[in-house]
């Protein structure tokens, strides 16, 4: 288990990472996310042993995670962290780089293996070709399988689908967490993509200005987000004031998601300013006496068009 408690860290005056606690138990899918800037990088990298905490402490399965100050080499054995640079040796090969760590004594069992990542990342075309000739997007699916070569206990990644085309990413991230599963291989993703979250995490950190927000399950969290900047992790969502949605006299607001808005007879006033196309749907934006709001729709609306919003319940 990993064992997160208190700890903060500052490159100045500032705290980057403030007060931080939390628990993973050995196999599940954690995911880190939150605005950039917010503290997911450093908190991997102190996760990892590269920085030393200013206060509080990290144990793995008991034992403490120390940075440079009592390692001259940082990390440790049991974890691999994938940084948003890749650390690919650019003039060796595909194959050369994802095989760099594994044994040489049985050549025929590290070219099988090697073989079996290539496939799963699907780069097995490129295994002959040098990392430097590869798109970002290729070479961050490279650094992907080098980092499970020698299987690690706890894969700390940094936005490690950043590069990778939409069409493919997807793929990709099912047979990787697939994969994780399998080997009950515990993995700490930081992420700004919700359906990251949602889709693959067993645990969510929501992090804001260092300090950790909101934790817990993603689907607990997507349906009751407690504040705007958790609900907004997750897709396109607006506040409006509860007297325009039901017929109560309040001066609380309410989160809405874009999906939980329709089209009705009567209910909140809008104008529409854009619709805009994402395949299944068209996401509409509209102005209402409280501002903007957002509202799914199965056809496009004209600009300057008014409709009547109500809650899809």
């Amino acid at each position: 288990m990993l064992e997160v408690s208190d700890i903060s860290f500052s490159y100045d005056s500032k705290k980057t990472v403030d007060a931080v606690s939390f628990t993973l138990e050995r196999g599940r899918q954690l995911a880190l996310i939150g605005e950039s800037g917010c503290g997911k990088s450093t908190l991997l990298k102190l996760l990892y042993g590269q920085y030393d905490l200013a206060s509080g402490a990290i144990h793995y399965d008991g034992n403490q995670i120390l940075g440079p100050k009592f390692n001259l080499i940082p990390g440790d054995d049991r974890f691999k962290y994938l940084a948003q640079d890749f650390g690919l040796m650019p003039f060796t090969t595909v194959a050369e780089n994802v095989g760099n760590y594994l044994s040489n004594i049985d050549k025929s069992k590290k070219r099988q293996r090697v073989s079996e990542l290539l496939e799963m990342v699907e780069m097995s075309e490129f295994a002959d070709v040098k990392a430097k000739l590869l798109s970002g997007g290729q070479q961050q699916r490279v650094a992907l399988a080098k980092a499970l070569a020698v299987e690690p206990e706890l894969l700390l990644l940094d936005e490690p689908f950043s590069q990778i085309d939409a069409f493919r990413s997807s793929t990709l991230k099912r047979n990787l967490f697939r994969y994780f599963r399998e080997k009950n291989i515990s993995c700490i993703i930081a992420t700004h993509d919700g359906d990251d979250v949602l889709s693959f995490a067993d645990e969510v950190v929501i992090m804001k200005d260092g300090k950790i927000v909101e934790t817990g399950r993603p689907k607990a969290i997507y349906a009751n987000p407690g504040t705007f900047y958790i609900a907004r992790m997750f897709g396109e969502v607006s506040e409006i004031p509860m007297r325009l949605l039901k017929p109560i006299v309040s001066d609380e607001t309410i989160l809405v998601y874009a999906h939980q808005l329709k089209i009705s007879g009567s209910g909140l006033r809008a104008t529409v300013r854009q619709s805009y196309f994402l395949g299944s749907h068209y996401l509409i934006e509209a102005k209402y006496e409280g501002g903007i709001l957002y509202f799914e729709n199965r056809v496009p609306i004209l600009e300057g068009d008014g409709v009547f919003l109500s809650l899809n319940q």
